[in-house]
């Protein structure tokens, strides 16, 4: 097995909808914001490239949307699906399966393109996976994540024939060396991919903790549906990956991709960050 960061590029958010209840004076340290109090955030995947899959977690928010809708996040950087590929010698066509942590756009918006009139997947020759319980709710949104569930970048998915549903249960191997952790503080059903790595777990956090700032408990953004749910999980996954000597691995943490933890008399709290790419020599 080999693992690769593939970084889809940086977009802005609100500092205190990241950050939640925690005062600005506090996490401004963290991320600093700008004059609009905006923060950069990295849309950052993980190809993991096991016998003969080479599976693609999460693809940003992709570039097929209006100039409206780019207003409000401000992709900026160099970065894209397509460069990061090719830096380890890839291209969109060698993705035999795309997972999707759950279905906001700057998760899966990268999974389809406009081809002229037409929206088609991204990833031609790849299965798309989600799970049927996010799915639903993202087809039938609450009024707090209507904005995020975009139908043109779920929709096309299905219609293409190229949708998958995971059925494994919580903490069950999907494919070899690699089980889903199902949470649902965030959105309904997130699933975290949780993978063996030469006898190392390395945990892809999506959304549970976006960056190493949120380890800390109650750090837990605004836009999750069920905070005191996000705390539990945190609360039992950062103990686990303590315990047990993990690799966390965040997807928009701007500066951070790596780290280890370690309990202290404050909880758990950083051990070490560090690159992906370092991950050989931590084991």
């Amino acid at each position: 097995m080999k693992l690769y960061t593939i970084n889809a590029g940086y977009f802005k958010l609100d500092g205190g909808a990241m950050f939640g209840v925690v005062p600005k004076t506090m996490w401004n340290k963290a991320n600093p914001a700008d004059e609009n109090n905006m923060c950069s955030w990295a849309m950052r995947c993980l190809l993991i490239e096991h016998g003969n899959y080479r599976i693609l977690v999460d693809n940003g928010m992709g570039t097929k949307q209006d100039a409206k809708f780019f207003s409000h996040y401000f992709p900026h950087g160099e970065d894209s699906i397509e460069k990061g590929l090719a830096k380890r010698g890839f291209t969109t066509d060698d993705i035999t399966d795309v997972f999707l942590t759950h279905l906001h756009f700057d998760h899966c918006g990268g999974s389809i393109v406009r081809e002229g009139d037409q929206l088609v997947p991204a990833f031609k020759n790849a299965f798309y996976w989600s799970n049927r319980e996010h799915w639903n709710s993202a087809l039938n949104p609450n009024e707090r994540e209507k904005a995020s569930f975009l139908k043109e970048n779920i929709l096309p998915i299905e219609q293409t024939g190229r949708l998958r549903f995971i059925e494994t249960a919580d903490n069950e191997e999907w494919m070899q060396d690699i089980q889903i952790r199902y949470v649902n503080g965030h959105t309904d059903s997130m699933m975290l991919p949780q993978i063996n790595y030469n006898g190392t777990t390395l945990l892809y956090c999506a959304d549970l903790l976006p960056s190493s700032a949120h380890i800390s408990l109650p750090w837990i953004m605004a836009y999750d549906m069920r905070p005191l749910d996000t705390l539990n999980e945190k609360t039992r996954l950062l103990n686990d990956a303590a315990a047990n000597n993990w690799v966390l691995f965040f997807e928009h943490d701007p500066k951070n991709e790596c780290c280890t933890l370690q309990q202290t008399e404050r909880g758990v709290r950083v051990r070490e960050i560090f690159p992906l790419s370092e991950i050989d020599t931590k084991l």
